[in-house]
């Protein structure tokens, strides 16, 4: 995999592209010299690993026949007080919405993302606590 950033205008402002192609736009607060015109590297981080842990829940939850019609991953991260900053404790909720699934499946599907398959968790797991909640909404 590879990827980019390219300076793009502003003080702080990069775009950048993986091998995918897709573009992101990327930018700092204003107290640090940034113009807040984009993501924060580190947000990109956190989104990163609620996509990726997200798929993997969701392809495993189909496989299972789960009637999954919704899935959200919102996580919370704690920072070190001194820099660099580091995660050091990552709260992640899955909230499933669909129709009778069951929720031995939802834990399952989240240990196997969780111990074999979401690379990003296994990372960022090296560095930061990993709090794992689910809820389950009835349609």
């Amino acid at each position: 995999m590879d990827a980019s950033v390219k300076m793009d205008g502003g003080a702080m402002r990069f775009v950048g592209a993986a091998d995918s192609g897709f573009p992101v736009v990327m930018d700092a607060h204003p107290s640090v010299g940034g113009d807040n015109n984009g993501a924060r590297p580190m947000e990109l981080l956190l989104l990163g690993l609620c996509g990726c842990t997200a798929m993997d829940v969701i392809s495993i939850l189909r496989k299972k026949r789960q009637q999954v019609s919704g899935l959200e991953v919102k996580a919370h991260a704690k920072n070190a007080e001194t820099y660099p900053k580091v995660f050091t404790n990552i709260a992640l909720e899955y909230i499933v919405t669909g129709k009778e699934v069951d929720p031995q499946a939802v834990e399952r599907a989240i240990q196997l993302s969780a111990e074999r398959y979401c690379p990003a968790q296994a990372m960022l797991g090296q560095v930061a606590g990993m709090d794992l909640t689910f809820t389950i909404i009835e349609e």
